[in-house]
């Protein structure tokens, strides 16, 4: 990922799992300096530990010495109460802290942290990893216009940011971006399964539905045309796709389908919510 742009200012990670980890690679694809950036994670990822000990990035350390602008929280959201609590001495007053924690509710952090904390709570996804995610981010009344922008550019380091003002949001965007990924995912695996099932060789059939998923979704980023429209210009009137089209866009189909699982991941966001 080429650095756009010099980001400054000291950042505190706390969870250096998968996406705090796409995070801190791309604030330092992004100009950040290593020596402005501490992780606090007791046992990340063996490959995440390495490269914190190549960029020379602080480790744990002791609140007072190292003293953030923003504190990323980006632990499972089950830790959250455990975890929150040993940050507060590392905050300053204009230290942000954002969390990526699902189902997380401002409220939920806020009581962590004395009042008029700035607080903003984001959803990002999977695709962070190669800098195409999309985060769709709310803050607390506190949290001020250069505050926002910063916390964008945190955010929008892996991706695109999209603000909301509605909390209550937070569980269907969780529902459709932040699980999202791995809908898409699971299409290309019944997509191989039914290829093989139709004939084709399994490392044939995945390369296929491998392909075709990546390809349409490179197709979809790129095109002016909605969604809608690009499956009608691949669907030519009684023919092949169109009979797929037929059995998929039924009433047992795909969309019912999906709206039961997008009910269901954000239903599981409500109970996430502390």
């Amino acid at each position: 990922m080429a650095a756009s742009s010099t980001l400054q200012g000291k950042i505190l990670l706390v969870g250096a799992g998968k996406m705090g980890g796409a995070l801190l690679e791309g604030w330092l694809a992004h100009g950040l300096s290593p020596a402005d950036a501490a992780v606090i994670d007791p046992s990340p990822p063996s490959e995440m530990a390495t490269f914190l000990k190549e960029q020379k990035i602080e480790r744990a350390p002791k609140p007072g010495s190292f003293l953030p602008d923003a504190a990323v929280i980006a632990v499972k959201p089950q830790m959250a109460d455990e975890v929150m609590p040993k940050i507060a001495g590392y905050l300053r007053q204009k230290t942000v802290v954002i969390s990526i924690m699902a189902g997380r509710t401002l409220a939920s952090i806020e009581k962590h942290f004395p009042p008029s904390s700035l607080v903003v709570r984001g959803m990002p996804n999977t695709p962070a990893a190669i800098g195409h995610g999309i985060t769709v981010a709310v803050a607390n009344r506190h949290v001020c216009t250069s505050t926002r922008l910063f916390a964008s550019e945190l955010l929008g380091a892996v991706g695109k940011v999209e603000w909301i003002e509605d909390e209550k949001l937070m569980d269907a965007v969780t529902a459709v971006s932040g699980s999202g990924p791995a809908y898409v995912f699971l299409l290309a695996e019944a997509l191989a399964k039914a290829g093989v099932e139709a004939g084709l060789p399994e490392a044939l059939a995945t390369k296929l539905a491998r392909e075709t998923v990546s390809g349409s979704g490179e197709l979809l980023r790129r095109s002016k045309l909605d969604a809608g429209k690009l499956r009608e210009n691949v669907t030519s009137p009684g023919g092949t796709t169109a009979a797929a089209l037929e059995v998929l866009m039924g009433a047992d189909g795909l969309e019912p389908l999906l709206k039961r699982a997008v009910a269901a991941a954000a239903k599981r966001s409500r109970d996430l919510a502390g």
